[in-house]
């Protein structure tokens, strides 16, 4: 038995059922229950909360979210041989772990969460993690759905989802997004020596809150303006941003910006004013070389 809960180990569980670890799948599996718990614990309390957990594998995060009292767990689990040892799990927590066999990145959870504290806490597979923290990013409605979010990624996505323009090396546009709509911040490593298989890589937790009021403007000129500046990040702005326009010089004086300044030193307030500009010139008959991305 395990140390938070009278079910196997997690060796013995994927023993069981045949699961080794698929690289196509971006699976590592964590079989530390202390680690897990941890984990868990990070989140903030689960008394009252709905949990989405997406990858969870053989369950040993899913046991250790349970185990720290989570009210409803949602784990979102697309490969099948995984469902026979989460289902063991669900027996012994009746009623509190449903399991949906889907496709994370296609599957929309909202239905099933209610009312209340939503908490997203996932060993993120890493083939799919950065492309599920962006869809939770940006949506339209804002505060969003979810309360918070507790992720692991490799360590070097974890800086530079909390990288700011003091950080150019590791800041882009994930850090933008990241910053501009929640306060993010990385919790502590995880060593390659936690999985199984090891990964070649050290894997950070990061904890996201969202922003109640975030600098207003609108998500897709934002993620514009953004990928035409980092899409060159070593040139200035008024030769980056003609992407977006033939001359972008006035875009870049109304959003108060000097356009010798480099992607990697505009700070997220800078880069909402960009994106405000590029609606006005756009709003005023202003043409731009490529349409909006909607």
């Amino acid at each position: 038995m395990s140390r938070i809960d009278d079910l196997p180990p997690l060796r013995e569980v994927v023993h069981a059922h045949g699961l080794m670890a698929k690289k196509s799948l971006g699976q590592n599996f964590l079989f530390d229950l202390n680690l897990t718990s941890r984990i868990a614990r990070s989140a903030g309390p689960l008394e009252n909360a709905t949990v989405i957990e997406v990858g969870p594998g053989p369950g040993g995060l899913t046991r250790a979210i349970l185990a720290a009292g989570a009210h409803k767990l949602i784990a979102i689990e697309r490969d099948a041989r995984c469902l026979p040892a989460l289902a063991e799990i669900a027996a012994h927590y009746p009623g509190r772990l449903d399991v949906v066999e889907a496709d994370a990145l296609a599957f929309d959870p909202r239905p099933l969460v209610g009312d209340g504290t939503v908490r997203i806490i996932s060993n993120l597979p890493y083939n799919v993690g950065t492309a599920l923290l962006i869809g939770w990013l940006t949506g339209e409605a804002w505060p969003p759905w979810w309360t918070s979010l507790t992720l692991m990624f490799q360590r070097e996505v974890a800086e530079r989802i909390v990288a700011t323009e003091k950080n150019p090396k590791d800041y882009g546009r994930l850090g933008v997004l990241c910053g501009w709509r929640t306060e993010a911040r990385i919790l502590f490593d995880v060593p390659p020596s936690a999985f199984v298989p090891p990964p070649k890589i050290t894997s950070s937790i990061v904890h996201l809150t969202p922003r109640q009021a975030p600098l207003p403007c609108r998500v897709q000129s934002l993620e514009a303006v953004t990928r035409a500046a980092f899409g060159q990040r070593r040139k200035m702005l008024r030769q980056s941003l003609k992407s977006l326009l033939p001359d972008p010089s006035a875009l870049i004086a109304a959003a108060g910006l000097d356009e010798t300044i480099r992607a990697e030193n505009v700070p997220i307030a800078g880069y909402v004013a960009l994106a405000n500009s590029l609606d006005a010139v756009r709003g005023s008959g202003g043409r731009s070389s490529q349409p909006p991305q909607e």
